[in-house]
């Protein structure tokens, strides 16, 4: 009974294994096939792409473009003021919101005066009484000079009288003094603002005692917003061409908040450092701008943008045109009968969202601007509708309405075609 049960098992082994290696085959097979039959599509798909490539491209354009050093600078105050107490009181009023502009001059805070008050009064009145002393010391100097000729009295005894005059000469001169001190003392309770400007945030709030000393948090903050400084750095390598423009006129300098809009404030440099930071091999500038709206604030990053001069006749192409490269940088360029071309070009400098070429491309050059996956030197492609910069191009036939084939009416002409659109092919060089 053993042996035959045994015997089954080995069949049902050996029928496995049979079945799993003639599934395994017509797999091999089905896969085979398919990748047979998808050749064959390739190849007839690739039979089928005849036409040439469509592409958005531009012009490269002559055109007055600016000579820049671009840099990164941070806004200042170009004054500010921490306010503290001069004298010590408990705050009894504030007589400003926080962030309110004010005004050289204007009040804001009153500490308790009371105290600073009869400070004052005491002292007027102390002031009064050494006064009074020293009129009457002087008058009795004036009754015992002739008292002195005829001999009525000692010559030590006038002396008295006459020391005792300056003495109290002296006690009114510090008792002015007194007053003086007591006076400004009163003053300091009343807390002006230094110079006009733009408030920060409150430090103390009323009720609370203030101490006069140099330390601890200011009561206040104020920043001149009108005008602002600039402050930004650029690489001493720069710094010879800066010195060179700067003597032939004044440089015109842009405050940009956004690299991509318009300037919100100009300016003109009024500073340069005069050493060149070691860590970082830069050099310090300012610029002085008008910001009588406000529109950059201190402590703001922004760009800062230095105008040289101008280029009258610059070679200008799409940011997106140039193309990096192992050997530098290239553009895809539309040539004759519309065949690409792999053009080097030498980049001077960009603007915003343009490149000025130095050489390889000049006015006119029919660039791409979007590059397809399947674009390749020597290809033939065609421009996409509303790409084109430049005027439209005319016929090649040479007679007027006459398309490439030189016959009337024939290939594509500068007008339309007989489907009524408007031809998109490149012009050819």
């Amino acid at each position: 009974m053993k042996r035959l049960t045994m015997v089954l098992v080995f069949i049902a082994l050996g029928a496995a294994v049979a079945g799993g290696y003639w599934y395994w085959q017509q797999s091999q097979q089905s896969a085979s096939d398919g990748a047979k039959a998808k050749g064959k599509g390739a190849k007839g798909a690739k039979g089928g792409r005849g036409g040439p490539l469509t592409v958005k491209a531009a012009r490269a354009v002559v055109k007055p473009m600016p000579v820049l050093i671009e840099a990164v600078g941070t806004v200042e105050a170009e004054q500010s003021v921490q306010v503290r107490a001069q004298v010590s009181g408990v705050l009894q009023s504030v007589a400003f919101r926080e962030g309110d502009k004010v005004k050289a001059g204007q009040l804001l805070f009153q500490i308790d005066p009371r105290t600073f008050q009869a400070q004052y009064n005491q002292a007027v009145a102390a002031l009064a009484r050494d006064r009074a002393q020293l009129e009457n010391a002087r008058a009795q100097e004036q009754r015992m000079e002739p008292l002195l000729k005829r001999e009525f009295i000692t010559r030590q005894e006038y002396d008295v009288a006459v020391t005792s005059a300056k003495s109290l000469e002296a006690v009114v001169q510090a008792g002015q003094a007194a007053v003086e001190q007591a006076r400004i003392q009163l003053e300091f309770s009343r807390i002006v603002a230094p110079i006009s400007g733009r408030t920060g945030q409150l430090a103390v709030k009323p009720g609370n005692l203030v101490v006069a000393s140099g330390g601890g948090v200011p009561l206040v903050t104020i920043n001149s917003t009108d005008p602002v400084l600039v402050g930004f750095s650029i690489p001493e390598r720069q710094l010879e061409e800066l010195r060179r423009y700067q003597g032939e006129k004044d440089i015109r300098i842009e405050i940009l908040p956004d690299r991509a809009g318009l300037p919100a404030a100009i300016g003109k440099l009024v500073f340069i450092d005069n050493t060149v930071t070691p860590q970082t091999g830069t050099v310090l500038l300012k610029t002085r701008v008008d910001n009588t709206k406000e529109l950059i604030w201190p402590g703001q990053f922004v760009n800062v943008r230095l105008v040289l001069t101008v280029e009258p006749e610059a070679v200008v192409v799409p940011e997106v045109a140039v193309q990096p490269g192992q050997d530098g940088p290239f553009v895809y360029l539309i040539g004759a009968e519309d065949k690409v071309e792999v053009r080097p070009v030498k980049v001077a400098r960009q603007v915003g969202g343009e490149i000025v070429i130095a050489s390889g491309v000049k006015g006119g050059d029919h660039v791409i601007t979007e590059i397809p996956q399947a674009l390749r030197p020597g290809g033939t492609v065609k421009v996409s509708d509303g790409t084109e910069s430049a005027e439209p191009r005319k016929g090649k036939g040479g007679k007027k309405g006459e398309g490439k084939g030189g016959k009337k009416g024939e290939g594509k002409s500068d007008g339309k075609t007989e489907g009524g659109k408007a031809d998109t092919k490149a012009a050819p060089k």
